[in-house]
């Protein structure tokens, strides 16, 4: 299980540039990456994401790529020969014209304007790709161990929250049959406080806490919340992203804690309600960093 927040960096170089890659992410609903590049390698940009999306499945992801230059550029030279042919003829039209010899050399030429051409040579994006993955994969790798150590420390909180859950369930099972007792209790107080005992039907107070009873019933809720609980630690010791999965659970446990909440009129479920949805909502903050 890993958490959706971490940081890493990386580095890799050949004869002629040198790539820095930081990469941090947030915890975020769906997948969103966010790469930041120089403009001449935009079209790598694909080439990007699919890396990333290898290593990582949901959460904000920022990529911020440096280059420096760690070899001196080597300008391609080009010589303009419709230039040069250009201005020898009107050199030589210009000489005659004049009636001079036309002493014109190469060296004259190459200095005129336009004729001798520096360009930078292209890329080869494939070899720029070939850096880039490299730096990136060793960010991507810092990241997940990172996203790994979160992970882990998120699932043993959660592991404790839910092993809290559970004993608030066990109190709230066994104090449930005492509500029915208790109801018949005061029923009974209240009947001999307003009857004698020949003026009641048995019967009719028989049916009344049977009535009670089933209206007050939690343990449908109880045996889904124990469902859920196992559920939820089975999940958090899977190798596939989960938090989807533990977001709809918390949704889940928190449905049925309130239905036990509105169900049973008694104080003591009560306050083991509010305890229980404490609990719950700290378990919905962390599962938000779960991938």
């Amino acid at each position: 299980m890993r958490s959706m927040t971490g940081y890493g960096r990386g580095e890799a170089e050949n004869f002629a540039k040198k790539f820095i890659v930081e990469i941090k992410s947030i915890n975020h609903r769906y997948s969103e990456i966010i790469t930041k590049q120089p403009r001449q390698y935009m079209l790598l940009e694909d080439n990007i994401r699919r890396l990333v999306q290898k290593y990582i499945q949901r959460g904000r992801v920022e990529i911020y790529f440096k280059v420096e230059e760690t070899g001196a550029k080597k300008p391609e030279i080009k010589v303009d020969k419709d230039n040069a042919i250009a201005y020898y003829k009107s050199l030589k039209d210009l000489a005659s014209y004049l009636e001079i010899p036309p002493n014109i050399n190469i060296h004259q030429l190459v200095a005129l304007p336009e004729v001798i051409k520096l360009e930078e040579l292209e890329e080869d994006l494939a070899d720029i790709w070939t850096i880039m993955e490299e730096a990136l994969t060793k960010a991507l790798n810092q990241l997940i161990e990172m996203r790994q150590t979160e992970g882990e420390a998120l699932k043993n909180d959660l592991k404790h929250r839910i092993f809290l859950l559970r004993k608030f369930s066990e109190q709230v099972s066994a104090r449930g049959p005492m509500v029915v007792e208790e109801y018949r209790e005061k029923l009974m107080a209240r009947i001999k406080e307003l009857l004698d005992e020949t003026q009641y039907d048995e019967n009719r107070l028989t049916q009344e806490i049977v009535y009670f009873a089933e209206k007050c019933s939690i343990t449908e809720e109880l045996v889904r919340l124990e469902s859920h609980y196992k559920q939820f630690i089975n999940s958090l010791s899977s190798s596939e992203s989960v938090g989807r999965k533990l977001d709809f659970l918390v949704q889940e446990l928190n449905r049925e804690t309130n239905t036990i909440g509105s169900k049973s009129n008694d104080l003591e479920i009560a306050q083991l309600v509010v305890d229980m949805k404490s609990e719950i909502e700290k378990i919905r903050e962390q599962v938000q960093n779960i991938e």
